[in-house]
């Protein structure tokens, strides 16, 4: 298939466009900055940007990976959440189904299903289990409310003209440190995320191309994609009040292997992110679990997850450059 892909130059993009290659798909990219993978330089905002390259390059199929993000909001006005992450979806989506496309492939986030008591921790039951019909669903910030925008805009258009498509809410999978956690920080953080709301890019790639080969036997559906948590969903109480105990039962040396390296487990555990239907709906499953994190602790191999304490965006780099110069 001929493949547009917003969002080529950023983290997802420069792993899902060589992989999308490699299964025979002609790929084209399309983001804001350049990249090694992008061909097309313009934002999803200018529709007619987007028309003229869905025609000149006769694209089959859409994955829309590009977006404004949580950190931006310290950069740019609501207005251009709304024109990038509303407006520019529903650009992509109306030119795909004008060119005949039958799939549609929407990267969403698990952050819109935060809300402020999510956020505030815990629940009555215990860490929150949070599958697709986690709800009601109240982002509590401008990203993740044109995020759900964006989600209700495709879904409106599969109804009226049947494109398949698939949402795909991704966990946390970016390099760089956390910018609101500084305890613990870097890898350790990262490795106690792939308990319970975390993946690595690599998995998060091959779920997209799981998903564009299914979509159309699919229809419509949403899917959260996260590495597959060891836990019960009856061991929540549990995990918000003694996580550690939680992990030992599953993991009898992790807080050895843990102390070894110097790190810490996590005292307790709020939300548990469940991506078992995308394994069900189109058989994605991550190959990177917390098991992995503790098989490369054991035989000291490197860590299967990336991480980059001086990562930056590339639009954020541009940024940079144009204003030392």
């Amino acid at each position: 298939m001929r493949v547009l892909l917003t969002g080529s130059s950023g983290w997802l993009g420069r792993h899902l466009a060589p992989l999308l290659g490699e299964h025979g798909h002609e790929v084209t990219g399309f983001d804001v900055v350049p990249g090694a993978y992008t061909d097309v330089i313009g934002t999803v905002a200018d529709r007619a940007l987007v028309e003229r390259t869905m025609g000149e390059h006769g694209i089959d199929a859409v994955i829309h990976g590009g977006a404004l993000h949580k950190p931006d909001i310290a950069r740019y006005p609501r207005q251009a959440f709304v024109d990038v992450n509303v407006s520019g979806t529903l650009n992509l989506i109306e030119a795909a189904v004008a060119a005949g496309n039958d799939r549609f492939l929407f990267t969403s986030t698990t952050s819109l299903m935060v809300r402020a008591d999510v956020r505030a921790g815990a629940g009555e039951a215990g860490a929150w289990w949070m599958d697709e019909e986690f709800g009601p669903l109240e982002p509590r910030n401008i990203y993740g409310i044109t995020k759900l925008a964006a989600e209700q805009a495709c879904r409106l258009v599969h109804r009226e003209h049947g494109i398949a498509v698939l949402i795909l809410r991704t966990g946390r999978f970016f390099p760089e440190d956390d910018d609101t956690h500084a305890v613990p920080s870097g890898e350790n953080l990262k490795a106690n995320e792939l308990l319970h709301r975390r993946l690595t890019v690599e998995d998060a790639a091959a779920a997209h191309l799981a998903a564009l080969e299914a979509a159309p036997a699919i229809g419509c559906d949403t899917f959260i994609l996260s590495a597959p948590p060891p836990f019960a969903r009856d061991e929540a109480d549990e995990l918000a009040r003694d996580a550690r105990a939680v992990i030992a039962r599953h993991f009898p040396d992790a807080a050895a292997l843990y102390a070894a390296r110097g790190w810490v487990l996590p005292a307790t555990i709020d939300r548990v992110y469940d991506p078992s239907r995308a394994e069900r709906r189109f058989g994605w499953r991550a190959q990177t679990d917390f098991g992995r994190v503790l098989a490369a602790l054991r035989d000291g191999s490197a860590l299967p997850f990336a991480h980059d304490a001086g990562y930056t965006s590339p639009i954020v780099a541009r940024e940079r450059a144009t204003c030392t110069n």
